[in-house]
């Protein structure tokens, strides 16, 4: 086990903490990892510890969860040509030839170039292979959805990687997949670096665990990862279908510390992907699409309830990805047969008659509210006159569905207070008013979704803890959005912070 990693054994106080909401000092006491006890600040004895911290009056928050992340995609998106602002297909192309215009000729085609993060959606154009040709000069080229649903490549990569795409260039849910695992098939010690700078930066934001859902077989890459010194946060490495046998043999169940894991590593949930995405118009949903289909159901509702039979059986919670509102309700369907109860992940566009069902099998909503924002415009022009049900909040909070907020990053940032602002305004300081800002959450309860239910420090909690220098409670939007984080700890370990 890396020093770094050695849980703490002594005593330590936080001395002077503030609790949100609140202008009373504590003195917070932090045994073996773990809040030993809250006590008021001043009094004689409080201190007397092996370490104290001074946090002069800073306010104390559990630490952060995001519990959504690609985190493998999201280091990698940042080392990638950002298509982001790309309004068209034209504008994305015109940002590939200008990125690919500092590359010399000699070897052009020795590296695929790979972009992340453009909408389709909302384009007035469409890609085409002719388009993304003419721009890359023979360089083989792969772009990324922003959603990872969907990848546009030009004639050089088709032919490197060996797949069929028509006119278009796209590759859409599976296939896209297939070919972005192969996108990042890059040396360890490069990816590895790229996800401790990443993690870093999350951590520094008050990050203290992810739920990550990378598409592969994520429990070696981590451990790798930690052996190697990673320890800025906890991590739930969700495992896929594919690997299910796998992980049962190996006697993993979601939960279970995984040995070698330094105490950081655990087992995640049992993820299977259902339909698609709003961006691709594959997200299965009752209604058809203006250009006409009702998306795609990627797994029959029979396989479905056979995958969560089987999660039942062998200890995995399953997270099952449904965005579009006909696959929530297969979903929903295979919950309540299976007899067993989990997460949805996204949830993006609910039936208003199954919102209550979110509540009475006691599911997990996972849902990701920058989205919201990004995809308003998709939403709007895709689920016209729906949108009351889209991305739904408070409608799954008051249906007794629990909140689990997320990045789904690299299709949204590692920035949990994003997040927690797209869930409280519905809105960014763009000038663009609050969509549907009747589905937004209290400060108090975007905080205790983003902190596994549990809302504010607690004596017998984990001391997995961050220290802000503002109370997130009384701030401005702007300031609550832009959270200065003094101070982040895993386990009593700071992770982040100069104290």
């Amino acid at each position: 086990m890396p020093a770094s990693l050695a849980p703490a054994v002594n005593d330590l106080v936080l001395a002077s903490a503030r609790i949100p909401g609140g202008t009373a000092l504590y003195d917070v006491h932090v045994v073996d990892g773990l809040v030993s006890r809250l006590a008021p600040a001043g009094i004689p004895g409080n201190t007397a510890a092996a370490r104290v911290v001074d946090l002069d009056g800073r306010y104390l928050i559990p630490g952060l969860w995001d519990e959504h992340v690609h985190m493998t995609q999201w280091a990698l998106a940042a080392n990638r040509i950002d298509l982001s602002r790309a309004a068209s297909a034209g504008e994305a192309a015109d940002v590939v030839r200008s990125a690919l215009s500092g590359r010399g000729r000699e070897g052009d085609d020795a590296v695929t170039a790979v972009g992340v993060g453009f909408r389709d959606a909302v384009w007035s154009d469409v890609p085409s292979l002719e388009l993304l040709d003419g721009a890359t000069r023979g360089v083989p080229t792969a772009l990324l959805s922003h959603d990872l649903h969907c990848v546009w490549l030009n004639s050089a990569a088709a032919s490197r990687y060996g797949v069929a795409v028509d006119a278009s260039g796209l590759l859409r849910e599976e296939p896209a997949f297939e070919l972005t695992r192969e996108l990042g098939n890059l040396p360890d010690a490069v990816v590895d670096g790229w996800v401790r700078e990443s993690a870093e930066a999350a951590a520094a934001r008050g990050i203290v665990g992810i739920v990550d859902f990378e598409m592969t077989w994520n429990r070696d890459v981590w451990l790798r990862r930690v052996a190697g010194g990673f320890d800025a946060f906890r991590v739930d490495a969700g495992v896929y279908p594919q690997d299910l046998d796998r992980a049962i043999a190996a006697g993993m169940r979601t939960g279970l510390d995984v040995a070698g894991g330094a105490g950081l590593l655990r087992v995640g949930p049992l993820k299977v992907l259902i339909d698609g995405s709003l961006n691709t118009r594959t997200a299965y949903c009752v209604d058809p699409y203006p250009h006409g289909g009702h998306g795609l159901l990627t797994v029959t509702a029979t396989e479905l309830l056979d995958l969560l039979v089987r999660a039942r059986e062998s200890g995995f919670v399953p997270a099952v990805h449904a965005i579009g509102d006909a696959a929530n309700e297969v979903a929903l369907d295979a919950f309540a047969a299976a007899g067993i109860t989990g997460r949805i992940e996204h949830a993006q566009f609910v039936r208003s008659q199954d919102f209550a069902r979110f509540g009475g099998l006691g599911l997990t909503a996972s849902v990701q509210p920058a989205h919201a924002l990004d995809d308003r415009d998709a939403a709007d022009s895709n689920w016209a006159g729906r949108t009351d049900r889209a991305f739904p909040l408070r409608s799954l909070l008051a249906a007794g569905a629990t909140l689990a907020l997320g990045s789904d990053a690299p299709v949204a940032a590692l920035e949990p207070w994003t997040a927690m602002s797209a869930a409280t305004t519905r809105s960014r300081p763009d000038g663009r008013g609050p969509w549907h800002p009747e589905q937004a959450l209290t400060r108090q309860e975007a905080l205790t979704a983003s902190t596994r239910g549990r809302g504010t420090v607690r004596a017998g909690d984990p001391a997995d803890l961050a220290a802000l220098d503002v109370d997130p409670l009384a701030v401005s939007d702007t300031e609550f959005a832009a959270m200065p984080v003094a101070a982040t700890m895993v386990a009593g370990r700071f992770t982040y912070g100069a104290f």
